[in-house]
């Protein structure tokens, strides 16, 4: 079959590109920014691309069938063109329920944070087992190097996002993957632009619990009262939850971030990896929950998060120097924010922590989360937000920081302002989901240039 996928350089489409090549389909895809690492990914398979949305490609590019990513919208002229012409086609999300998922033992992890890493964890645990499973992540885990992977194993894991399906359908992406074992790893308010309140985010994944079967199995974050209240209006499955005073907990914590895993109050043994903070040690707690329903014994698990390498974007040091680390992480939410500002103290002591961020996400250009901006970044030394085309003054947003805070519309001058004040020691962690204008690059490059401030 030949496939056309329109929006095929985002995480997700670029996945299901990787996927479906995999399976043998003859695969073309457009993207209005074409660049790499995802279009030499997508190359290297043999896809071609195309830049932009015009309808011309129709013609350049005839396929069986159009998989529509969720960025696109009426009024884009290969849209039009679809519809006009009556072609068929469908989101990524039902192609590939319809086309990968039949059959399988899904794996589904939700939830506003950790999913992507809460994921990855689950893979490796299911491919250090020998289990060898499918996967599909937003993201790069080490362990693999790649965001997505096609077996022939009965076990295939999903990062299972709440953001709606496409154009024509609202649903939640979620609810095409009908998994077996379902992770609800936390739930906040988020995605602004699609979603009014919290409420209306919890009928969403009450959606995912109704799904899941008899036989399957719900971990949830005991420690949420969002989840607490999705699954009071109704569970059809066992359900077992993680979280301080819950089944699955962490134990003792050492000084390097290893800690005892308790299930059922016995410790089953130490988790010793390079991960950060307590949002790190519930995703891994989910991971070997939902692992463990699957058949992999808790020893095998914990071994194997022993050796997790994490995922790329995820608290990744993009460069030291002159003493400097600069990391590159992809929080775009106030917990995220608080939480991963939270880890890396505890790992750095009282070394300075200078926070770069970019409110990026719909959810923060639309001003939801304003008001939560101090608290969340209340951590840090210092703080830089880069405010360009914000319909909200973030100024007012950060004024509890005083003069830890400075805001800056133009990247160069925030790039020149951090040469200055940065000094050895110094740990900067810019926070982002997108590519933010490649200030980590121009940054490390700016303080190699000239010797930083004493």
């Amino acid at each position: 079959m030949r496939l056309h996928i329109l929006g095929i350089c985002g995480t997700f489409m670029g996945g299901l590109a990787k996927i479906a090549r995999e399976a043998g389909h003859e695969v073309t895809g457009c993207d209005a920014q074409v660049y790499p690492p995802m279009s030499d990914q997508l190359r290297d398979l043999g896809i071609a691309l195309h830049e932009g949305y015009d309808a011309g490609q129709l013609d350049r590019h005839p396929a069986d069938l159009y998989v529509v990513g969720n960025a696109m919208t009426r009024g884009k002229p290969v849209v039009e063109e679809i519809l006009n012409r009556g072609l068929p086609y469908v989101s990524g999300p039902q192609w590939l329920a319809e086309h990968v998922l039949p059959g399988k033992w899904v794996l589904a992890v939700a939830g506003t944070h950790g999913k992507t890493t809460t994921s990855a964890m689950l893979a490796w645990i299911l491919a250090n087992a020998g289990l060898n499973p499918g996967f599909l992540i937003g993201g790069v885990p080490r362990n693999f190097h790649v965001s997505a992977l096609l077996t022939d194993s009965p076990f295939f894991v999903i990062e299972a996002d709440e953001y709606d399906t496409a154009f024509f359908d609202k649903r939640s992406k979620f609810v095409w993957y009908r998994p077996r074992t379902a992770v609800l790893n936390n739930l906040e308010f988020d995605h602004a632009d699609i979603f009014p309140d919290l409420a209306a985010i919890e009928t969403q994944f009450h959606h995912l619990v109704r799904i899941v079967p008899g036989n399957g199995l719900v971990v949830a974050n005991g420690a949420e009262a969002s989840i607490a209240r999705v699954l009071e209006r109704g569970c059809w499955t066992g359900v077992e939850r993680f979280g301080p005073g819950q089944a699955w907990r962490a134990g003792s914590v050492g000084a390097d971030d290893s800690f005892e895993v308790v299930h059922d109050g016995a410790v089953q043994g130490v988790v010793r990896w390079d991960a950060t903070g307590e949002h790190n040690r519930m995703n891994a707690l989910a991971a070997l929950a939902a692992a463990r329903h699957a058949g992999v014994p808790l020893a095998t698990g914990i071994d194997a998060l022993s050796r997790f390498q994490g995922v790329k974007r995820r608290m990744e040091v993009r460069g030291t120097v002159n003493g400097i680390t600069v990391y590159d992480d992809f929080a775009h939410h106030p917990t995220a924010f608080e939480t991963t500002i939270a880890g890396l103290r505890k790992r750095v002591d009282g070394a300075r922590i200078v926070a770069v961020f970019e409110p990026r996400s719909n959810t923060m250009k639309l001003g939801a989360m304003r008001r939560r901006l101090a608290e969340s970044l209340a951590g840090a030394d210092l703080v830089y937000c880069y405010a360009n085309g914000l319909g909200w003054d973030p100024a007012e947003s950060l004024a509890a920081l005083s003069t830890r805070a400075a805001i800056y519309s133009d990247l160069d001058p925030m790039v020149e302002a951090l040469g200055h004040v940065l000094r050895p020691g110094d740990h900067v962690l810019v926070m982002s989901n997108g590519g933010f204008g490649g200030i980590h690059a121009r940054l490390l490059a700016r303080l190699a240039a000239k010797e930083p401030a004493r």
